[in-house]
């Protein structure tokens, strides 16, 4: 890895709410954003169990990938937090304080638009603090089966990311491509609205495990044979750019901004994690050392 560029840290201007049902839960939840001072990063604070209850959005706080991103260990844990982080990310706010109320945010309508609502409203302020940018000079490949997630070197400054759905001939989601140029007009636009997407037997599956009680089939994209469900798609690709909108929040988790070609197929949260994690490590070995006063 290596750093090609930097940039001021930004923060939000006031504090923003949402407030919403959370998928996992199903519980009422009030959702705060805090500005936050330069170097802070992303912390979530537990209000509900006390101000002290603080956990910092990083790589090494995740704990689960199964389906969502969680991260903490109980108590304090907090799930599905990449559509938050993916905001936050895809705005550029570096430094931010998300008061939660709950284990878990505001389920919405399964994407990101209510929270860029909220945020576009308060507006950002610059910080006097540079952020880098990193980049790789030979692609950094991760994989399972036959899905793989990879960070290839940039030809031009920012990022990019491609997203190849594919969940075969039988499956009631067609085979998809989305590629995104990221600022934060596209995100805002063009991925943010992009709603969390299960087929009818999943989201069986997780109601008998207790989760979406309070979610109806017409709050999220469920597919069934014949396409959504009580629903229309907001865009003919959304399921791809929704897996995009996804690696934006669990990448984030690196804290540091990317340059370079992100190309993924049949990816989910497990490969994003583990492109977080072996970037972040990177990063940490292209990072000078702090002397150590004698």
């Amino acid at each position: 890895m290596k750093r090609v560029d930097y940039r001021f840290q930004r923060t939000i201007a006031a504090p923003a709410e949402v407030r919403g049902i959370g998928f996992l839960t199903g519980q009422d939840v009030r959702l705060r954003f805090r500005p936050a001072p330069p170097c802070t990063g992303v912390v979530f604070v537990r209000t509900d169990l006390g101000p002290q209850a603080r956990l910092p959005a990083t790589v090494e706080q995740i704990t689960g990938t199964n389906r969502r991103t969680t991260l903490g260990r109980p108590p304090l844990t907090i799930g599905l937090v990449e559509h938050v982080l993916a905001t936050l990310n895809g705005l550029r706010v570096d430094n931010c304080i998300i008061e939660l109320d709950a284990p878990e945010p505001p389920g919405l309508d399964g994407s990101a638009r209510a929270f860029v609502t909220a945020l576009e409203a308060v507006g950002c302020v610059v910080q006097p603090e540079l952020r880098a940018i990193w980049t790789v000079e030979r692609p950094v490949v991760v994989g399972t089966g036959d899905a793989t997630l990879a960070l290839h070197p940039g030809i031009g400054p920012g990022l990019r990311i491609s997203y190849l759905l594919d969940y075969g001939l039988t499956s009631p989601i067609g085979r998809q491509t989305f590629t995104a140029d990221l600022d934060p007009g596209v995100f805002a636009s063009q991925i943010a609205p992009c709603r969390t997407f299960v087929l009818e037997a999943e989201a069986a599956m997780l109601r008998q495990q207790g989760l979406g009680r309070r979610t109806r089939v017409s709050d999220l994209l469920v597919f069934g044979p014949r396409g959504p469900i009580d629903n229309t798609l907001r865009f003919a690709d959304e399921p791809a750019r929704h897996k995009v909108l996804d690696i934006l929040g669990d990448l984030s988790l690196i804290g540091h901004d990317l340059c370079g070609h992100v190309v993924a197929y049949r990816s989910g949260h497990p490969l994003n994690a583990e492109l977080a994690r072996t970037l972040t490590q990177r990063i940490a070995r292209g990072l000078p050392r702090r002397r150590i006063a004698a």
